[in-house]
C-alpha cells in the first residue's frame, strides 16, 4: 500500500443532528501527536451537559418520530452498506486522522482497522432486514409469537485504542436494528470519529439516527445518566466500567455492554518449521519457527505497541522448547526495536498512546526488574514522543504487578511449564477472561486444552484476531456482552412476547 499523507485540515466541532456545531461548552481537548510529542490541535470541542441533552433529543425524536423509525430493514441495510462505501473510499484520510491522535501507521491503520470496520459495517448490512422473530404452537389455547424490537437511543462510549474499529463493532449493530446511535470518543483520540461524522450525512441517514460527541469522563458521565438513553456499550479500563454500571443503575437501569480489557494467555507447545513454510493468519510467508510465528501472530505488542485488549501479555513455554524459543523471541524484539522511529510509512513497534500511558508503562516495566528476569527493552527511546522498546520479562513471580495487571503497552511475560495441567491453571489465575492463543500441531491436543481455557475466545496457531462474525467478549473480569457476530444483535434489542387467545373469547 502506498504512503499516507497526514491530513492538514479536519474537524473538531460536534456532530449533532447531522450538522457540525459549536459546542455550548467553553472546554476544549488538546491533541498530541504521539510519534513526535507535538500538539495537533487545542481546539476539540468538548459535549457538556447542554450538549448532551441536545444529542440526546435529537436521537429520541429521530427515533420515535422521524422516517427511521418507519424505515425498512432492507432500506437500512442499504444506508450502512453505503457507509462502509464511504469509509473505504475515504480510507487514507481515516487513517491518517487517527494516526494524528495515536501515532499508528496510517499505512497499517488503512489496511487493517478501517478494512475491518467496513467489513462490520457491511456485514451487519445483510443482517438489517433478516431480524426474525419466532411463534409457537396453540396447544395451550395461545398463539404464540416472539418478536425482537429496537431498544432506542444507544451510546457508544469508545476506548482511544483503534477507535474506529469500535465505532463499526457497537454503531453497526445497533443501527441494522433499527436504533439511534450516539457516540463518544476517548479524550485521546476523536479525530477519526469526526471524520466518519463527515460521511453520515452524504451516506443518507436522517438527522439525530448518528451524532457524534467528543470529551471526557465528564461527558461520558452525563451520557451514562440519562434517563431517555435505553443502552449503553462501553469499552475501557475495568474502573470506568464499573462507574458506568453504577450510572446506569442509578438513572433507568439502562442494558449495559462492557468490554474491560484482558491479561490474555499464549501458551506454546511445540517448536517446529511451519506447514509449507506459511504461518496462517499472519502476513508472513517464509519459513519461520514458532518463534517468529508467535511475535508475527502476536502482533498487537509488536503492531500496536500492546495497546490491544486482547493482546496475549502471558507467554508459556514448554520447558523442551523454551531456550530455542526464548532466543528466537528476542532476537525478533530486538529487530523490531531497531525499526522504531517518528518516520513516515510503516514502522516497528509504534508509540504509546500519550505521556501519561508512557509514564505509566515505565512504572511498570521499572517495577518488574525487581519482580523478574528483564531479557529484552526495558527503556524508552530517545525521540520526542512517547516511545517504548518492546520489553520481555523472564519469570515474573506469581504476584508481580506485570504478570497479574494489565498494562496496556509492549510489555511480555515469559513463565516456563512442564504439563498441561500445570499451564491450564496459570493461564486461568487470572481474574481476567478476554482472549487466549494456543501453538501446537497437535490439534486434538489444542481442542482438549481450549475447552479448559475460562476465555471468551481460544485461537488455535494464531493471534486473538475477531472475525465480523463471530462473537467477542470477556469472561470474569473482562467484561459483560458480547460483540460481532448476530450475537451483538440480541445486545441492541428487547425481546416481546405476543399472546392470542385461540378459540372462544369474551367477545364472541
Amino acid at each position: 500500500m502506498s504512503k499516507v499523507t497526514l491530513p492538514q485540515d479536519f474537524e473538531t466541532r460536534l456532530f449533532i443532528s447531522n450538522e457540525f456545531v459549536v459546542s455550548k461548552s467553553a472546554d476544549r481537548l488538546r491533541v498530541i501527536n504521539p510519534r513526535t510529542g507535538e500538539v495537533v490541535t487545542s481546539n476539540v470541542h468538548v459535549a457538556g451537559a447542554e450538549d448532551v441533552e441536545l444529542a440526546v433529543v435529537a436521537a429520541k425524536e429521530a427515533f420515535e418520530n422521524g422516517p427511521w423509525s418507519t424505515m425498512s430493514g432492507s432500506r437500512r441495510g442499504k444506508l450502512l452498506w453505503q457507509l462502509a462505501d464511504l469509509m473505504e473510499a475515504n480510507g487514507a484520510e481515516l487513517a491518517g486522522l487517527e494516526s494524528l491522535s495515536m501515532g499508528s501507521s496510517p499505512v497499517l491503520g488503512q489496511a487493517m482497522v478501517i478494512k475491518n470496520a467496513v467489513d462490520v459495517f457491511r456485514y451487519y448490512a445483510g443482517w438489517a432486514d433478516k431480524l426474525s422473530g419466532e411463534s409457537f404452537p396453540p396447544e395451550d389455547g395461545l398463539m404464540k409469537i416472539v418478536k425482537h424490537e429496537p431498544i432506542g437511543v444507544c451510546t457508544a462510549i469508545c476506548a482511544w485504542n483503534a477507535s474506529l474499529m469500535a465505532f463499526a463493532w457497537k454503531a453497526a449493530p445497533a443501527l441494522a436494528v433499527g436504533n439511534t446511535v450516539i457516540l463518544k470518543s476517548s479524550e485521546k483520540s476523536p479525530l477519526g470519529f469526526l471524520g466518519i461524522a463527515k460521511l453520515i450525512p452524504t451516506a443518507g441517514f436522517p438527522p439525530g439516527v448518528v451524532q457524534f460527541l467528543s470529551g471526557a469522563a465528564e461527558t461520558g458521565k452525563a451520557l451514562a445518566l440519562h434517563p431517555y438513553i435505553r443502552k449503553i456499550t462501553f469499552t475501557g479500563s475495568g474502573s470506568a466500567g464499573r462507574k458506568i454500571l453504577e450510572a446506569a443503575s442509578k438513572s433507568n437501569l439502562k442494558k449495559v455492554t462492557l468490554e474491560l480489557g484482558g491479561k490474555s494467555p499464549a501458551i506454546m507447545l511445540t517448536l517446529t518449521m511451519l506447514l509449507n513454510g506459511k504461518a496462517p493468519n499472519c502476513d508472513y510467508t517464509r519459513k519461520a519457527t514458532w518463534a517468529n510465528f508467535y511475535a508475527r501472530c502476536s502482533s498487537a505488542i509488536l503492531v500496536n505497541a500492546g495497546q490491544v485488549c486482547a493482546t496475549t501479555s502471558r507467554l508459556y513455554i514448554h520447558n523442551s522448547i523454551a531456550p530455542q524459543f526464548i532466543e528466537g523471541l528476542k532476537g525478533i524484539y530486538r529487530a523490531a526495536a531497531e525499526k522504531m522511529g517518528p518516520g513516515d510509512g510503516p514502522m516497528g513497534v509504534p508509540p504509546v498512546a500519550d505521556e501519561q500511558q508512557f509514564r505509566n508503562i515505565l512504572f511498570y516495566i521499572e517495577s518488574g526488574k525487581e519482580t523478574a528476569e528483564l531479557i529484552v527493552g526495558g527503556a524508552s527511546k530517545d525521540y520526542k514522543g512517547f516511545w517504548i522498546e518492546p520489553t520481555v520479562f523472564l519469570e515474573p513471580s506469581d504476584d508481580a504487578a506485570i504478570y497479574k495487571e494489565e498494562i496496556f503497552g509492549p510489555v511480555l511475560t515469559v513463565k516456563v511449564f512442564k504439563d498441561e495441567d500445570q499451564v491450564i491453571g496459570w493461564a486461568n489465575e487470572s481474574e481476567y477472561g478476554l482472549a487466549a492463543s494456543i501453538f501446537t500441531k497437535d490439534i486434538e491436543r489444542a481442542l482438549r486444552i481450549a475447552d479448559q481455557i475460562k476465555a471468551g475466545t481460544v485461537s488455535i496457531n494464531s493471534g486473538p484476531l475477531p472475525s465480523v462474525n463471530t462473537p467477542v467478549g470477556g469472561t470474569k473480569q473482562s467484561g459483560w456482552g458480547r460483540e460481532l457476530g448476530k450475537y451483538a444483535l440480541d445486545e441492541f434489542t428487547e425481546t416481546k412476547s405476543i399472546l392470542i387467545k385461540i378459540g372462544p373469547t369474551p367477545f364472541d
